[in-house]
């Protein structure tokens, strides 16, 4: 079982920037792709950036790329979402997530509490 504790959420001016932070503890995380999701009020959840824990080429959304990066230290067994030029519409509740790498879907994978991002304009 993967365990995941995001933290890095808060308030920001548009064009601010900030990092998120993903600490995950559990067995065999090079099987697993990691991603980071957002949720704004009356909105469906959406992926917003994945990576396989061996870093191959990252997925971004498009209204995003550019802007954020998704990375990982290994040693400290954390995932970060770089978060550039933030727009007010980048404003959403953020959570770390984890799937196997085998697993199509996100539905079986595991998920973080979330962190809020609020961009002020």
């Amino acid at each position: 079982q993967v365990q995941l504790v995001e933290s890095g959420g808060g308030l920001v001016q548009a064009g601010g920037s900030l990092r998120l932070s993903c600490v995950a503890s559990g067995p065999t995380l090079s099987r697993y792709t990691m991603g980071w999701f957002r949720q704004a009020p009356g909105k469906e959840r959406e992926l917003v950036a994945a990576r396989t824990w061996s870093l191959d080429i990252p997925y971004y959304t498009d209204s995003v790329k550019g802007r954020f990066t998704i990375s990982r230290d290994s040693a400290k067994n954390t995932v970060y979402l770089q978060m550039s030029t933030l727009k007010p519409e980048d404003a959403a509740l953020y959570y770390c997530a984890a799937k196997m790498n085998s697993e199509a879907t996100w539905s079986g994978g595991y998920w973080g509490q979330g962190t809020q991002v609020t961009v002020s304009s």
